[in-house]
């Protein structure tokens, strides 16, 4: 049987530690290299002829990394944060230039991808809604991707959108805005992950959280990713397209 060659971007990270033992406890998958900051990823693409990349880095890379894996001829699995809107019809145009398929997923965990749908299902009925999302201190960017992620569902699926105040006496304190849901970001030490999507309604009110205790839960995802990412038609962007 011949086994997906694999690179792992960001392998000294927590992230990318995690991803380095799942991938090379799988017998069907190859770990050619593991590569982090100041390493060549198109050199050790080249040199190792790697078929899909992870990659867990920084934000403020992300875009330029999957621009140089593509580029290199490898799919992207990016479960790195940093894609917007406008980034993510950026790669979208890139892979059907290249003709080569990619993988954005914002969250990895199973459960938090239920999250998102279960999420949309709400707003169908209860369109009021703000997200909190809360990481470690240590996270770059804010707000999340799975929260720039559920919030898109979200818009996608409320039929209308409700007026709410936005007077602040404090600039900021009311959170941003994605796509008309308001999201909240928290950023203390002793958490992971934590998403929560508070719907409200007259005289009650729904919340749906997901928490996330290890690094192991993103796993079982990132290995369905890798698998999969080489069947898909051009950029795909969030895991349950998987499912």
């Amino acid at each position: 049987m011949d086994r997906i060659r694999v690179i792992v971007n960001g392998a000294k990270g927590r992230m990318g530690t995690e991803a380095v033992r799942a991938v090379s406890s799988q017998p069907d998958l190859h770990l050619v290299a593991a590569t982090d900051a100041g390493d060549d990823l198109a050199a050790a693409i080249a040199r190792t002829r790697a078929e899909v990349v992870v990659d867990f880095t920084v934000a403020s890379a992300a875009v330029a990394n999957v621009e140089m894996i593509l580029s290199a001829g490898a799919s992207p699995v990016m479960g790195t944060s940093g894609f917007g809107p406008a980034e993510i019809e950026h790669v979208r145009g890139l892979c059907a230039r290249l003709g080569r398929p990619a993988l954005i997923a914002p969250n990895f965990a199973l459960a938090s991808v239920l999250l998102a749908r279960f999420a949309a299902e709400a707003a169908r009925y209860l369109p009021h809604v703000e997200l909190i999302e809360a990481h470690h201190d240590k996270k770059e960017d804010s707000p999340s991707g799975t929260a720039i992620k559920v919030a898109i569902d979200i818009a996608h699926a409320r039929r209308e959108v409700p007026v709410a105040p936005t007077k602040e006496t404090v600039p900021g304190v009311r959170g941003g805005v994605v796509e008309g849901v308001r999201v909240h970001a928290i950023r203390v030490p002793g958490l992971l992950a934590r998403m929560e999507c508070l719907f409200g309604g007259p005289g009650d009110t729904l919340t749906i959280r997901h928490d996330t205790l290890t690094r192991e839960s993103f796993m079982p995802g990132v290995l369905l990713a890798v698998r999969r990412v080489r069947g898909l038609d051009g950029l795909v962007y969030g895991l349950e397209h998987l499912l």
